[in-house]
This record gives C-alpha cells, sequence and structure tokens, in this order.
C-alpha cells in the first residue's frame, strides 16, 4: 500500500487525497474544474479518499486557451461606471480570481496537507469547495448578462503567490489568505455598492455571499498560521510580517475592514505597521 493509499471497507484501496487534488490542478477546463472540485470535496467529505500525498503537485494549474492570460501590467484598465461592459468587465475579473482561488485552495492541501492534522484538509476542503462555488455562481452571472468567463483577457499575477510560497506552508497561509484574501475583504465592500447603485442587485447579492464566505476564509488561514507559528515557538504577528516582507511583492494597502478582519481574527497589530499610504493626488 502507497503511502496516499488506505484500505477500503471492500478491501481495495482508495485514491489518495493528495491525488484527488492533482487531478483538479490538472483539469483545464473551467466547467470541468469545478465539477471535479466538487466531487474532490464531496468524496473527502463522505470518506472516500484516503488522508495520504502519495503524488507531486504541479508547478502551475493546467489552464486552458480561454482567457488570454497577460502580465498585470499589460492588463486593459476597467471603467468604473455602472454601464454593462464595466460591469461584466468587473465581473469577469473577479470570476478569474474565484478560479485562480480554487487552485491555490487544492494546491494547499494537496502540497502542504501533510504537515498538518487531518483537520487541516477537512477544513481547506471545505474552503476549495465554496471557491468553486463562488467561481460558478460568477459564471452564470456573467452568463445572465450575456458573456462568459474567457471573453476577457484576465491577468496571471495570482499564482506567483503561489510559486513563491511553494516550498513553506506558514509562507503561503501568510500570504495568500492573510494577505490577498484578506484584500478581499476590505474592497469588496466597496464594489457592492458600486452594483447597487447601478441597479444591479442579482450581482451585489452574489458578491454579498462571497464576502461572508471569504471572512471565514481568512479566519481558517488565521488558526493555521498562527498554530505553525506557535508550534514553532515563534509570535504570530512577527513571524507573519517577516514572511510578507520576505515573500510578498506588492503592498499593504489602506483603507482597511478592519471590522471583517477582526472578525476573522486578523487584527492590525500584524498589518498596520507594513502598511503603506497611496500618494495623495494632485486636485
Amino acid at each position: 500500500m502507497t503511502e496516499g493509499g488506505s484500505r477500503s471497507s471492500g478491501g481495495g484501496e482508495r485514491r489518495s487525497l493528495g491525488a484527488a487534488c492533482r487531478a483538479v490542478l490538472l483539469e483545464a477546463d473551467p466547467r470541468a474544474k469545478v465539477m471535479a472540485a466538487r466531487a474532490a470535496a464531496r468524496d473527502w467529505r463522505l470518506g472516500r479518499l484516503g488522508h495520504g500525498f502519495d503524488v507531486a503537485m504541479p508547478d502551475r494549474p493546467a489552464r486552458g486557451a480561454r482567457p488570454e492570460l497577460l502580465a498585470p501590467s499589460r492588463m486593459p484598465k476597467r471603467g468604473k461606471g455602472g454601464s454593462l461592459a464595466n460591469r461584466v468587465a468587473l465581473l469577469h475579473a473577479l470570476a478569474h480570481i474565484e478560479y485562480v482561488a480554487i487552485d491555490l485552495a487544492f494546491d494547499l492541501v494537496g502540497r502542504f496537507g501533510g504537515e498538518f492534522p487531518r483537520a487541516f484538509a477537512d477544513q481547506w476542503m471545505q474552503v476549495a469547495a465554496e471557491e468553486a462555488m463562488h467561481f460558478a455562481l460568477i459564471d452564470r452571472r456573467l452568463r445572465a448578462l450575456g458573456a462568459a468567463y474567457g471573453d476577457l483577457p484576465a491577468h496571471d499575477g495570482l499564482w506567483e503567490a503561489a510559486e513563491a510560497t511553494a516550498h513553506d506552508a506558514a509562507a503561503r497561509l501568510a500570504i495568500v489568505p492573510l494577505v490577498l484574501e484578506a484584500r478581499g475583504l476590505d474592497v469588496t465592500p466597496q464594489t457592492i455598492t458600486r452594483l447597487t447603485i447601478a441597479g444591479d442587485y442579482d450581482s451585489a447579492r452574489i458578491l454579498a455571499r462571497i464576502l461572508n464566505d471569504e471572512i471565514k476564509h481568512v479566519a481558517a488561514g488565521m488558526k493555521w498560521f498562527e498554530s505553525s507559528a506557535r508550534a514553532a515557538g515563534r509570535v504570530p504577528a512577527e513571524r507573519w510580517r517577516e514572511l510578507v516582507g520576505r515573500h510578498f511583492r506588492g503592498a499593504i494597502k489602506p483603507p482597511f475592514n478592519d471590522s471583517a478582519r477582526a472578525s476573522a481574527g486578523l487584527t492590525p497589530d500584524f498589518y498596520a505597521s507594513l502598511a503603506v499610504a497611496e500618494p495623495s493626488r494632485q486636485t
């Protein structure tokens, strides 16, 4: 029996959780990836997968021909108005974030799950299922607006965080949920307001649902990051700042949604000292 296998009640060998995660990462078609993600999460919840990590995760997830992936600096500027074209561009960008979030969650489990208790996999497989649901909701909304995921280019910078932290579970937790997803807590309420003002209540409701889930995702990152830091004899806030300084190339920018962050356990003692004020604009 391999490291990733475990005996089923029928005497056979169950597929490993690591193998299921790898399969999701190697699925290039967005709809098929959502289906594979949901199936993997369901199989894990129902005990059909062994708690093993016997296969390596790919360096990069598979991607289809669409959307065209561009460097962030080459991405066209999105308008801030409430026109249909601007709302479609906004929702397309959000769909891509959620799509990459599916891969980030499965890579986290498949790459680092063996370093943590089984409860780690329980929590992050639930997160992965929710990321798949978020993508499906936005993709469906795009279709209702006469568009689809893949119609517009998307930036290829999100996976850079995974590549920069592929060697270190603590670094991955510090950057992905506690920087990137936490930023979503800051900006999503403003986006909901913009959509509401534009009369796009369906899109606003979808983002409100996603925001509530993302608070839980940041809380999951906080839980396991703190556990990792304390196991290493480190003060979590100090360790987080050290890892962010080493592995995150962007800036930690205000304004912060302090209340949502605090709900997730991410308090200002972590991020306030790293905050970089945006330059004031001349009037």
